[in-house]
């Protein structure tokens, strides 16, 4: 039995270690926090929405950024300050402009793919995780928003996702608590939410009873393969302690670029800072005033997923200011006003503000393939998409990693090992 090391607790690599402990493999996990999913896995907007699938890698998206650098309110930040980073992650990002569409259409079609793997996962394990099937309202207040999501319809809609174009009245009937005005709506149905935690940790109880030997509050110091044997070396208060194992994923996150760099590969990963507030709905008038069908405000780029009967969470905006972690102020605001603007009934007393920093690739698709050894792998780099495509990638490298097993030549999956 060929042992396989994971680096990374959070959503892609619980959901790895699934995967392969599935297959009979035998699987060690090393995660540098005391819990699963207390990073960036911990407090996100929610969705399982394939209707999001849309990739940033558009003109327009160039444009927002240089309009909003002085905004510090705005949906979109892009700290001036230069480095090389973010440099040449831009420079990937504008060179990746013209596979908008088609990176566009394989997104949703790994989104629609993911669905079957994580509600099987989560029925065969017990996982309660507050799983709402309501579908997700997209929201716009001008006819060229609308517009533009139509087009994008047409994308989804190759990518085998179907969603239908609302009137005014028509979202009201879906979500009756929504106030503003609006010029119309996209609803996909088949769309979902839940919270992200819950199902990380459910399921990380699961791998711990298939066998899976999970090393909590470990440090990883140094990774290395020499395409036989992978090595793990963790930091400890006695000093380094080195694992080895027959091969290694990594899905840590922004933390993967830096250990790629070890291993001899370049994930030109960079952290995009998302916030989100969790609304604690203390009273009855709250709970009712509060939205149960799911949101995403295209304009404002904030997304909603109602967690329960008490809970109700926002998220969004993108901030790219390094690995910074602080939870702005002036970054919160604008999602508690906008709880207020579009559910007035809603009580904000008790809100629980939150940042975590999103890994991503310069072309929005994830990192999903065998790097320059033959034993190391990578689940990595989703974006603001990992709580939706983490299920079928972790089944995609648990296929790859089974083939490397027999001795096969890896298929090529849909989404390409070089990205």
């Amino acid at each position: 039995m060929q042992s396989i090391a994971v680096i990374g607790g959070g959503i892609t690599g619980v959901t790895t270690a699934y995967a392969l402990a599935k297959r009979g493999f035998s699987v060690t996990l090393f995660e540098r926090h005391r819990y699963a999913a207390m990073d960036t896995s911990f407090a996100n907007g929610g969705q399982l929405s394939a209707s999001n699938a849309e990739v940033w890698t558009h003109w327009s998206t160039i444009l927002k950024g240089i309009k909003w650098m002085l905004k510090s309110d705005a949906p979109l930040l892009v700290n001036p300050k230069p480095s090389w980073h973010k440099i040449s992650w831009f420079a990937e990002f504008i060179a990746s402009i013209p596979h908008y569409r088609q990176n566009t259409i394989d997104t949703a079609r790994l989104a629609v793919a993911a669905r079957e793997h994580l509600f099987s996962w989560a029925q065969a394990e017990g996982v309660d995780f507050d799983l709402k099937k309501q579908g997700i309202l997209h929201i716009y207040r001008d006819k060229k928003g609308f517009d533009h999501a139509a087009k994008v319809s047409e994308l989804l809609a190759a990518g085998g996702l179907p969603r239908q174009a609302v009137t005014p009245e028509e979202m009201r009937a879906i979500e009756p608590t929504l106030a503003g005005t609006y010029h119309g709506g996209f609803y996909t149905e088949s769309d979902s939410t839940g919270d992200i935690h819950k199902f990380t940790n459910g399921l990380a109880a699961a791998v711990e009873r298939l066998g899976v030997r999970c090393l909590w509050g470990s440090e990883v110091a140094r990774v290395a393969s020499d395409g036989r044997c992978a090595t793990v070396t963790l930091r400890t208060d006695a000093g380094e302690e080195p694992h080895h194992f027959d091969a290694l994923v990594v899905c840590a996150g922004v933390g993967s670029r830096a250990l790629a760099a070890q291993l001899g590969d370049r994930v030109n990963i960079y952290p995009v800072k998302g916030y989100s507030i969790t609304v604690n709905l203390l009273d009855e008038q709250s709970q009712q005033a509060a939205p149960t069908v799911s949101l995403l405000d295209d304009e404002t780029k904030l997304v909603t997923s109602r967690l329960g009967l008490g809970r109700f969470r926002v998220a969004g905006t993108a901030e790219f200011n390094g690995y910074n972690r602080d939870i702005r102020a002036d970054r919160i605001k604008p999602l508690v006003d906008w709880v207020n603007q579009c559910f007035p009934g809603v009580n904000t007393r008790q809100v629980v503000p939150w940042a975590g920093l999103r890994p991503m690739m310069p072309n929005m698709m994830p990192r999903v393939g065998h790097g320059r050894q033959a034993n190391v792998f990578y689940n990595t780099g989703h974006g603001h998409l990992g709580w939706t495509l983490s299920a079928v990638t972790a089944d995609m490298i648990g296929s790859q990693i089974g083939e490397w097993a027999r001795g096969q030549a890896p298929t090529r999956h849909l989404v390409p090992a070089t990205a």
